[in-house]
């Protein structure tokens, strides 16, 4: 059974419950644990946790597995189309770990980055060059108290209309595309099991959450699936990605 297509076009997002095996995903955090511990952080030693750690440094057949399980690959041919991402995940170079914590995050809300020149900001442009999806993999279970990603549901129907101007050579991905009633459209938490994996489109608008107030670190990789030479915004590309770019132009002309 395939995921929901039309789903992610309108809400800019999919869940794939139980994406990879509950073996890979302790495998993955014993690998993040012990990365940690080079790091000075003791999974024993909980009142010296830091707030976050971000690790970008991590190989590996566990985060390989995870990010290529059979029920994401089949998620990625449906949604950029079969052949047109770029294999080798690198979800053990995207791990994000947020320790309890009543400290606030240190991003707001925006969307990914697709590319960039070296030393220079990432960019974004309204093909989304470079980047077919932004993944969540989940490696531990994560709450409502584990300071969970939260997703503005539509969000991404409301960015190309700001990225257009910028063309071919877009322009820089942390500004703000999008209008700031977007910020009252319903949201969704990344919550789940470990081995779930979010599926969110591009220009989704999302943020990090605070405080939290769980008891266990919370583990993800955020990597990105790239996609080769972008989408076609002309509608005669038929990826999910490309249907919603086009459909949040003709939402903007028709507004």
């Amino acid at each position: 059974m395939g995921v929901d297509v039309e789903g992610f076009i309108k809400d800019g997002y999919v869940v794939v419950r139980g994406a990879f095996d509950q073996a890979t995903a302790a495998h993955c955090r014993e690998l993040i644990w012990a990365e940690l511990h080079g790091r000075g952080i003791g999974e024993d030693q909980p009142t010296a946790w830091p707030a976050h750690s971000h690790i970008d440094s991590l190989d590996g057949e566990p985060f390989t597995a995870a990010a290529g399980a059979p029920a994401l690959t089949t998620a990625y041919d449906e949604l950029i189309g079969a052949g047109r991402w770029t294999r080798g995940i690198d979800a053990g170079r995207a791990v994000s770990v947020r320790f309890p914590s009543p400290e606030r995050a240190n991003s707001g809300y925006h969307i990914e980055g697709s590319y960039g020149a070296a030393g220079g900001p990432y960019r974004c442009n309204v093909r989304s060059r470079g980047r077919g999806l932004l993944a969540l993999l989940l490696f531990g279970d994560v709450g409502p108290q584990d300071a969970p990603t939260r997703l503005v549901s539509g969000s991404h129907l409301y960015v190309p209309e700001f990225l257009a101007p910028y063309g071919e050579d877009g322009t820089v991905s942390d500004g703000c595309y999008w209008r700031p009633s977007v910020l009252c459209r319903p949201v969704v938490h990344a919550t789940g099991q470990a081995g779930d994996v979010f599926l969110c489109h591009p220009f989704i608008v999302h943020t990090a959450t605070w405080p939290h107030t769980g008891t266990a670190p919370r583990m993800i990789a955020q990597p990105a699936v790239h996609v080769r030479d972008g989408f076609a915004i002309d509608g005669s590309d038929s990826a999910p990605v490309a249907r919603a770019i086009v459909a949040g132009l003709e939402m903007a002309a028709q507004a």
